[in-house]
């Protein structure tokens, strides 16, 4: 009896796995909506912190929060999916590396997420303070697409 209640649960653990599987065109289109979105809130940021957009509090910490939302999205899964490398397609900027060091990639994400908490609170105050959160961003994403991503 044991055993069958060991096979049931290790079936119920296994099966959200294989439900949620996406495919490779999936993976990619979520992938470059993810770094879409991270784009426009930085691109909000940037042009506050160079003077081409009008500093706005209210507007700088919505952006800032929403990076943190952002970061805080389990994406990995979205980078896991076999044959959705650079190597494998066009549509994909993603270098083989970041499936053959998972860990590596993982840390990075962690980066992002650990740059981007507090932010919302950082940025409020003055144009002057976006350009700190926005350094300390910036270089966590370039750690990342210098490791994983396929140069431009």
């Amino acid at each position: 009896m044991q055993f069958l209640k060991y096979a049931v649960i290790a079936t119920a653990l296994a099966a959200p796995t294989a439900i949620f599987a996406q495919d490779a065109e999936d993976a990619i289109e979520g992938r470059q909506g993810y770094m879409s979105l991270i784009s426009i809130e930085m691109g909000k940021l940037s042009g506050m912190a160079k003077g081409e957009i009008d500093y706005d509090e209210a507007a700088a910490a919505a952006a800032a929060a929403n990076l943190e939302a952002l970061t805080n999205y389990n994406v990995a899964p979205l980078f896991a999916v076999p044959g959705t490398s650079s190597e494998d397609t066009s549509e994909s900027a993603t270098l083989p590396a970041a499936f053959e060091n998972p860990e590596g990639f993982s840390a990075k994400l962690a980066d992002l997420k650990n740059a981007a908490a507090g932010s919302q609170a950082a940025v409020t105050g003055g144009q002057a303070s976006i350009g700190p959160v926005l350094q300390q961003l910036g270089g966590t994403c370039k750690a990342c697409h210098d490791d994983y991503r396929k140069p431009r």
